[in-house]
């Protein structure tokens, strides 16, 4: 990628990287104006933690006195964290037949050693 620039070289040079820089520039500039794609660590309302689940607000509520959903109560509010919301709904997904077959060779694997 380096080249020899001769004298009569630099100017066109200079002003190709003047280009490039200002190019460079905007790009920082524009993706400094584009909302965040991080995580947000606002707490959801009841509703809308029963919007992200996909779920009414009476079921949510009925979740929430099982204990089976993780939740901040402030006074009488509940709020709920989008990322602990997103590992619930990970921690209930079902394994494949696949997966659960490997399991169960590696424990073999692993009784027949021991």
């Amino acid at each position: 990628m380096y080249q020899e620039l001769t004298f009569d070289q630099l100017p066109k040079a200079v002003t190709m990287l003047t280009n490039e820089v200002s190019e460079l520039k905007r790009l920082l500039l524009e993706k400094q104006a584009e909302p965040s794609t991080q995580p947000n660590d606002k707490p959801l309302s009841i509703s809308e933690a029963a919007e992200f689940l996909n779920l009414s607000v009476p079921t949510l509520y009925s979740k929430v006195s099982r204990g089976q959903l993780p939740v901040m109560k402030r006074g009488k509010r509940l709020y709920f964290s989008l990322p602990e919301l997103k590992d619930y709904l990970k921690a209930g997904r079902k394994k494949s037949n696949a997966e659960i077959e490997a399991e169960a060779d590696q424990y073999l694997i692993k009784s027949k050693k021991g």
